[in-house]
């Protein structure tokens, strides 16, 4: 797995996204299309934890948190960017998300939650807003943002 073989392997999932509407239908759909065991799940796990083992992915610290921007907004990802951070046990610096945001959740520790939510996709519409919460363990979080929008909240 190089950068550009997960370039490749997002702009699958970002040209099945690009045209939705960022709700609690995508939110459904995303699960139920790509749920944790599935191939495509299971092939962006693998990448992302690949990536991470071989320092091109989560490269930066701060805070308590490894993290990086692996993509800008793209035309090759249709207009989403790209970042993964890894986390444990810790709430991360409180944001909003413009034009939304969409997050694949994976476990690396068993019962590890992000958000209070298990393995598996997590939506957030445009202009929400939150402080991103990995609980009862360790997870790797991909995040997709529509034109890499994020606005972080003063001294969060």
């Amino acid at each position: 797995m190089s950068p550009q073989d997960f370039e490749r392997l997002v702009a699958g999932v970002t040209a099945q996204i690009s045209t939705r509407p960022l709700d609690h239908a995508m939110d459904a759909w995303l699960n139920a299309t790509w749920p944790e065991g599935s191939p495509t799940f299971d092939a962006l796990a693998g990448a992302c934890r690949t990536g991470v083992a071989e320092g091109w992915l989560c490269n930066r610290e701060a805070g308590g948190l490894r993290y990086g921007r692996i993509f800008k907004a793209l035309p090759a990802t249709h207009g989403f960017s790209v970042d993964v951070v890894s986390m444990k046990d810790i709430a991360g610096p409180h944001h909003m998300h413009p034009n939304g945001e969409i997050d694949l959740i994976m476990p690396l520790t068993e019962g590890a939650t992000f958000d209070g939510r298990p393995a598996g996709w997590c939506v957030y519409g445009p202009g929400s807003a939150h402080r991103p919460t990995v609980a009862n363990g360790s997870a790797l979080v991909l995040y997709i943002l529509p034109q890499g929008a994020i606005e972080f909240t003063p001294g969060s």
